[in-house]
């Protein structure tokens, strides 16, 4: 079963401490040795986003995000786990927290 784990944080100016970088090397490394890892990746900070909207039939460009809040979605793992407890087993690896969906 696939899941989609989601990395959400405080957004800041300042770029990610080491120790963090370096402890989700860590995770994707192991969990790519165990064969489970499909995908990895950081997003953007939300100054960079476009959100469309269709209004009246044609697309509605807006810059920024959909919606502020108090954390954004800051990357996301897809990890080919076995059942729920494994998928929460690698979660809480992540050292930025997580919040897991399935699919």
């Amino acid at each position: 079963m696939r899941y989609m784990l989601l990395v959400y944080s405080k957004e800041t100016d300042a770029p990610a401490p080491p120790e963090v970088a370096a402890g989700h090397r860590a995770v994707m490394q192991e969990a790519a040795a165990k064969g489970i890892l499909q995908g990895a990746e950081p997003l953007k900070p939300t100054s960079t986003a476009t959100t469309v909207r269709m209004q009246d039939g044609k697309p509605l460009i807006l810059d920024g995000p959909f919606a502020e809040t108090k954390e954004q979605l800051a990357g996301y793992y897809i990890l080919d786990c076995k059942d729920l407890d494994e998928a929460i087993f690698w979660s809480a690896k992540i050292p930025t927290g997580c919040k897991g969906r399935e699919g």
